[in-house]
């Protein structure tokens, strides 16, 4: 079972090195305080060793996000440039080695 401070820690790097694209403007999951919705959803990946990017893009797609006030949600995944989403799955591969 992942301890709060395992999860702090995925969080703070998934939050510092994600990102949301909304016309060219990247927010960042910490600034979008999605960090820890995420780091939480995908720890029990990295400790089941079921790390795969289906898997990962599974979780984004059920993560919603609401714009405009509430007006309207959408998946985390429909908002990550693929890049972020590569970025992302590396990042959970280095973070599963080092655990």
């Amino acid at each position: 079972m992942a301890t709060t401070q395992e999860i702090e820690t995925l969080a703070a790097q998934i939050g510092e090195n994600v990102y949301i694209d909304v016309a060219k403007w990247h927010l960042y999951l910490n600034d979008a305080h999605l960090h820890t919705i995420v780091a939480e959803k995908v720890y029990p990946l990295l400790e089941d060793d079921s790390l795969s990017e289906d898997a990962v893009t599974s979780i984004l797609q059920s993560i919603p996000v609401k714009l405009g006030g509430g007006k309207t949600e959408l998946p985390l995944n429909d908002l990550l440039p693929m890049q972020c989403q590569v970025n992302l799955l590396d990042l959970l591969e280095e973070y599963q080695k080092d655990m």
